[in-house]
């Protein structure tokens, strides 16, 4: 069975979700994981040239959710730099070979200002509501709580490895062991800015601060009315990122995100008519038709080379 069709909007704010392989705790946070996932997340922000704008983040253990603003496709462009990167730098810190990531990330649009707060909410909540932490503030994992609560802009260390395979002085045995990938001589500064919700825009800087700290204090009085014990950020850092958990939350991906079900039914009706649209381009594309028009923001399918030449 293949993979949804992923529609895009011509600009829109998503909800994106990605987990690592099996569930393993392959970003499990530590100091030099944090700084790394920052460099790159701070990059794949400023590669995108205004295209993608970040208005909130939390990095798990073993998965990450962000809460963007996109123009067109240019989504997919982002995530491929992004988890690419991330996979090959934190998969160095942390000693994995393997597949890093588990599957394709879901991006789901958000529609309403409403369902905008609540993402928002649900990313300042990771760590309370698992169990992990008592206090949002306590993640030790890379979150936006801070620049939500401080200044936008943080800066992150950007380890540019193109500088360090440039080098032809050095021996290939260096370039083998890996040594001196996250040295100082290859760190480059970039930042990396949160933007405020579009619904909060009028509120200031302070009014802003205010309403995420409401949100947090709803997050750990839930919390607190539950009366679980907390693993504690201690025995978070101390677990081995190659864990792979014994169980795994399992739940469908949700079309979209909405405060209404009108909303969500105009949602789906939409996604109907653009997989209806894609399927008969498609199928027009594998018989050889290559003018055929497909909906703004997809993608064609792959053709092999030798089937479109026995049709023709």
């Amino acid at each position: 069975m293949g993979w949804p069709l992923r529609m895009f909007q011509e600009e829109g704010y998503y909800f994106v979700t990605s987990r690592c392989f099996q569930g393993r705790l392959l970003l499990r946070p530590s100091a030099e994981v944090n700084e790394v996932v920052g460099g790159v997340l701070a990059k794949a922000v400023q590669r995108s040239a205004g295209s993608v704008r970040l208005h909130a983040f939390t990095f798990a253990s073993n998965h990450f959710h962000l809460l963007v603003w996109a123009r067109g496709a240019e989504l997919a462009c982002f995530m491929q730099y992004l988890r690419a990167n991330l996979s090959k730098k934190v998969g160095r810190l942390v000693d994995w070979r393997g597949g890093f990531w588990e599957r394709r990330y879901s991006a789901e649009p958000v529609l309403d200002d409403t369902a905008l707060v609540g993402r928002l909410r649900y990313v300042l909540a990771h760590g309370v509501k698992e169990g992990l932490v008592q206090g949002s503030a306590e993640w030790p994992g890379l979150t936006c709580l801070p620049q939500l609560l401080g200044p936008a802009r943080r800066v992150f260390q950007w380890f540019n490895w193109t500088k360090r395979w440039s080098r032809r002085g050095r021996g290939s045995e260096d370039r083998a062991t890996g040594e001196g990938r996250f040295g100082e001589e290859l760190a480059e500064p970039v930042e990396l800015e949160v933007a405020p919700l579009p619904c909060w825009e009028g509120l200031g800087e302070e009014g802003r601060q205010r309403a995420v700290r409401g949100l947090v204090e709803g997050v750990e009085a839930e919390a607190r009315a539950q009366d679980k014990p907390v693993l504690g950020a201690r025995a978070v850092r101390a677990q081995h990122p190659h864990t792979r958990p014994e169980r795994l939350k399992r739940s469908p991906r949700p079309l979209g995100h909405a405060s209404t079900r009108q909303a969500l039914k105009r949602l789906r009706e939409q996604y109907r008519s653009f997989v209806a649209a894609f399927r008969e381009a498609a199928a027009q594309w594998r018989r050889g038709n290559f003018s055929a028009s497909f909906p703004l923001f997809s993608f064609p399918p792959r053709v092999v080379p030798g089937r479109v030449a026995r049709v023709l």
